[in-house]
């Protein structure tokens, strides 16, 4: 039996979206994307090789997963297990800091985590490079969540150059994301769903590859310089075009619901009164508010007025993935 290893990775927001897979088998993308990893939002996951193990063991949140529920683990597990040639069975032990499947990133988070742990309680060594790249069989977005910061998935050609690389680990500026949860559920479209989707049926697919181009050639001038406003308008377009290419798909789908829609509009009406703030949404009807620090109280205030205090969540640039134990 190995010793234990724990290891805690953070979810990411992306500001350039990743939505469509070029191939579903080792999840390369159709396109680059780009993200910030956040503080708040975190899984912690411990993993145990060990011998005695008839199959492997996945507990998340304290309940054992069912074999039906764990093979995405079990799936993942076996690929660490070809890299060093083993054949013991795993104890894994999860508890995820995010609501689950609803639109925070929990799979970026959970399989960063289960990167970092599975492969060094395996007896490996990897380097960041090689995390990402493990980390992205598990699931796209995890690839970046193995950096703080602001980090570029880099879509590469194949297993062996699509990976993620830090833009800036260390966020020298006062940014700062207000999380709402405006629904903790299950959503009934999965990414992975809605994704396949998009690229094959959207009649705007090929110009979301374009905009995406566009996007990450533009933001990272404006991460360098700290250009808030660019910034903001560069993240909030881009998700909403990411969304139309649900609303375009066949049959018709979206994320949204009438919570989405009013934060939306609570957004621009700050940003009329004179606060600077962004919204952004992955697969999820949940949004993410960039601002910088001062203007937190006003949105937290308002937020708080339409949903209640505790479902608005201050975040703030997050570290990339660390062992624990």
């Amino acid at each position: 039996m190995m010793p234990a290893v724990t290891a805690r990775a953070h979810t990411n927001i992306a500001l350039v979206k990743y939505w469509g897979k070029a191939d579903t088998e080792f999840i390369l993308p159709q396109t680059s994307s780009l993200s910030l990893t956040l503080d708040q939002f975190y899984t912690d996951t411990t993993v145990e090789f060990d011998e005695r193990l008839a199959a492997d063991e996945v507990t998340l949140n304290n309940q054992r997963l069912s074999e039906k529920a764990s093979q995405k683990v079990h799936m993942f597990l076996n690929l660490v297990r070809q890299m060093t040639a083993g054949t013991s069975f795993a104890r894994v032990s999860s508890t995820n800091h995010v609501p689950t499947a609803a639109g925070l990133a929990s799979s970026a988070s959970a399989f960063a985590a289960l990167a970092g742990a599975a492969s060094k309680a395996a007896g490996l060594n990897l380097d960041k490079p090689a995390l990402s790249r493990l980390a992205r069989r598990g699931s796209g977005s995890a690839t970046r969540s193995i950096y703080g910061g602001f980090v570029e998935w880099q879509a590469g050609h194949d297993d062996t150059d699509s990976y993620a690389v830090p833009i800036a680990e260390q966020v020298d500026w006062p940014l700062a994301v207000v999380a709402l949860v405006l629904d903790p559920h299950h959503k009934k479209v999965s990414s992975r769903q809605g994704m396949q989707s998009s690229v094959t049926t959207s009649p705007y697919y090929a110009a979301w590859r374009d905009v995406v181009a566009q996007d990450l050639a533009a933001i990272k001038p404006a991460i360098h310089d700290h250009d808030f406003q660019a910034l903001g308008e560069i993240l909030e377009s881009n998700a909403m075009r990411m969304h139309a290419l649900t609303l375009s798909a066949q049959p018709p789908y979206t994320y949204f619901n009438g919570d989405t829609l009013t934060a939306m509009d609570a957004v621009r009406e700050l940003r009329d009164q004179g606060v600077p703030c962004y919204y952004t949404l992955d697969a999820g009807p949940n949004l993410k508010i960039f601002c910088e620090e001062p203007a937190v109280p006003a949105i937290k205030q308002r937020f708080g007025e339409l949903f209640g205090t505790d479902n608005v969540i201050v975040a703030h640039p997050g570290p990339g993935l660390k062992f624990l134990a």
